[in-house]
């Protein structure tokens, strides 16, 4: 048991942690949040009115006619506020001091109509009133009965109108709460480098930002505003049934503890299928999110049954405790209801009496049935409220357990400067591994001067598109130096690093949208700039033959251009920022002879004046590179340009061998 409540205190401490950062985000809205708290106390108490303006007017005016009046002779009176009939004036009992004992009438209802009686003697013969005087009598209950009906109306427009602007301002301030959250999240996750994605599945970031948000949202607009509410009611609920009457008070209140003990219990039980919920959610959008990019490989293979048996076991425990929350419900909700039921019943009972006795009027028993129903909807909205704020406290953690992860390529304090940049570059010494002491690259040293180009071959795995990984500190190294014009990359700016160095994958990312705006990439440029551009790398042929051009929209990924026409694509897009180093990963394998051509034209464009990278299984395509090296599991085996390497006869001799006997076959 210590150790249960042990968990549980540092439980609460915690989400009170997450609970103090949440409401950083709220603190520059507190102007607007402090409004709607006003206009719930407003509301809340406007509610409350309409029952009790019900109960005036059944106990003042509908059954008005009971109340005792002093009958005072006209001459007599001294005052004229009261029903004149006859020689006499009637006035309310509790209106009039009645020092001379004047007699006390009231109206008592049978069978041929009312008859107006000594109010101590209601069986009395009486005199029976015309309709005339009947309505005479009743006059001012009449006119009561008008003015309240006026005042429900109005009570009902303003509580409309003020629900109307205090529900607004609420999603309102909570929607730039959560808008705040989402953009810090995705420009957190902007910030970190490649290798954290290495380790979290895509459908799970998609699921902190769109599904944990939302939750985030629900919290601000049902918990942490309304919450208040629910007090507001509640307090004022009890505040008023005990200022009516302390006996029928206690006799509502008596299920209380009850209820209080099945929430305990269900909130105990809840907490933990939300937890599950959210992590089988996340387990499914990660799964959706690999199937759908790999289906052409899944339809392939022909491997949709087996994919779907992995989907569906996920989804089939998403769906059991789906269940399991659903029971939990059905078991709470009509718990509730049913005591409400008894606590109606139990007043009926004892407050149904009291009126049978007449010690209590039957307004009061109507206002108490009516508040009482009141009163365990801000109870049940309390539980689902704090099951809300459970969900949120996950959901949170998560977010933050995002927003708090440092795994970043740290800028330098002071970056240096690199004036009239030549792009130079150098590995010396260099060690990297992606986990541990694994090591990728061992002991890496080559230099490549200015203008000059490059190509790195071997195997794979043996470590070339590291190197690029590396030039460009998407990771950053364990040992060694990398240097550009002599300066460790490690000293410069990164984003002023990467703006100097322009890469073309092999498999090009294409964003939805346009042609046009693939090129730029949000880059200000002219469209005849971007029309020059294209032209300038072969692109402007295929270009011009879509259907809208520059505007042809393409889907996801490029799914609707071939391989070649979006590797045509990038080489606009990396022309368009002018890089002084360039470097292409495989850029020309698997692309058909025709395109190959336009491509080598558009590389031999894109490489003049520049230092240049390339990365190729394909050896005919570097055989002008002015340096190749050679790489096998992770070190330089050979160096030289590609007349030397072959006159070694050594392992790239050995690559040349085989793919030129291949090209035979």
């Amino acid at each position: 048991m210590n150790k249960l409540h042990e968990e549980e205190v540092l439980g609460k401490a915690y989400d009170w942690k997450l609970m103090k950062r949440l409401l950083k985000y709220a603190r520059p809205y507190w102007i607007l949040l402090t409004v709607s708290i006003l206009l719930l106390i407003v509301i809340t108490g406007l509610e409350l009115l309409n029952p009790y303006l019900v109960k005036i007017a059944i106990d003042d005016h509908i059954s008005g006619y009971k109340r005792p009046r002093i009958e005072i002779p006209l001459e007599a009176a001294t005052t004229q506020d009261g029903v004149v009939l006859g020689e006499y004036i009637y006035v309310l009992k509790e209106d009039y001091d009645n020092q001379n004992n004047y007699p006390l009438k009231t109206l008592v209802q049978r069978t041929d109509g009312y008859y107006l009686v000594d109010a101590d003697k209601t069986s009395s013969p009486g005199i029976l009133l015309s309709q005339e005087d009947y309505l005479t009598f009743r006059r001012s209950d009449i006119e009561g009965l008008d003015r309240i009906a006026i005042l429900f109306a109005a009570v009902i427009v303003l509580t409309f109108v003020l629900s109307y602007l205090q529900i607004y301002i609420l999603n309102y301030t909570s929607q730039k709460i959560i808008f705040n959250i989402r953009g810090d999240l995705f420009n957190h996750l902007q910030s970190l480098a490649v290798r954290y994605f290495d380790n979290n599945p895509i459908g799970r970031l998609v699921t902190r930002v769109t599904n944990d948000t939302e939750t985030l949202n629900e919290m601000y607009t049902n918990v942490l505003v309304n919450l208040f509410k629910d007090f507001f009611m509640l307090s004022g609920i009890m505040i008023v049934m005990l200022r009516l009457n302390v006996q029928l008070a206690l006799v509502s209140f008596a299920l209380i503890p009850v209820i209080l003990l099945i929430s305990i219990v269900f909130r105990k039980y809840i907490r933990e299928v939300y937890r599950l919920s959210r992590v089988q959610l996340a387990k499914i959008n990660a799964s959706l999110n690999e199937n759908i990019s790999g289906m052409r490989t899944i339809q392939i293979f022909k491997k949709e049954h087996k994919f779907f048996q992995s989907f569906n076991k996920i989804n089939t425990e998403y769906l059991n405790i789906q269940k399991k929350e659903i029971t939990y419900f059905a078991i709470f909700r009509p718990s509730i209801e049913v005591i409400r039921s008894l606590g109606i019943a139990l007043l009926v009972y004892f407050g149904g009496g009291n009126v049978i006795s007449g010690s209590i009027q039957f307004g009061v028993l109507f206002v108490f049935i009516n508040y009482l129903q009141k009163f365990y909807d801000p109870i049940m909205d309390l539980t689902e409220k704090y099951n809300i704020l459970q969900s949120a406290m996950a959901s949170s953690e998560r977010i933050f357990r995002i927003l708090d992860t440092d795994m970043k390529i740290e800028n330098p304090e002071k970056p240096m400067d690199i004036e009239g940049f030549k792009g130079e570059i150098e590995f010396r010494n260099v060690w990297f591994a992606y986990n541990d002491q694994d090591w990728v690259l061992k002991d890496i040293s080559f230099k490549i001067n200015s203008g000059e180009s490059v190509a790195i071959v071997g195997a794979t795995g043996a470590g070339k598109t590291s190197i690029i990984n590396l030039l460009t500190r998407f990771y950053d190294i364990q040992k060694g130096e990398i240097l550009l014009d002599g300066v460790n990359i490690k000293n410069i700016d990164k984003n002023t690093l990467r703006q100097k160095i322009g890469v073309v994958l092999q498999d090009v990312f294409i964003f939805t949208g346009n042609i046009r705006d693939n090129i730029r990439l949000n880059k200000d440029i002219s469209d005849h700039k971007v029309i020059e551009i294209a032209k300038y790398v072969n692109a402007h042929r295929f270009i011009s033959r879509l259907p809208k051009g520059y505007d042809e929209p393409v889907m996801e990924r490029g799914s609707t251009l071939s391989a070649g026409e979006r590797q045509l694509l990038a080489f606009a897009r990396t022309l368009v920022y002018d890089p002084q180093i360039l470097v292409l990963d495989e850029a020309t394998s698997s692309i058909d002879t025709e395109t190959e051509l336009l491509i080598q034209d558009a590389l031999h464009k894109l490489v003049e004046g520049r230092t240049s990278i390339a990365i190729a299984h394909r050896l005919s395509t570097i055989q002008h590179s002015d340096k190749i090296i050679v790489l096998k599991q992770g070190e330089i085996k050979e160096m030289g340009s590609h007349q030397d390497l072959l006159r070694n006869k050594g392992l790239y001799y050995n690559l040349y061998q085989l793919q030129y006997k291949e090209s035979f076959q």
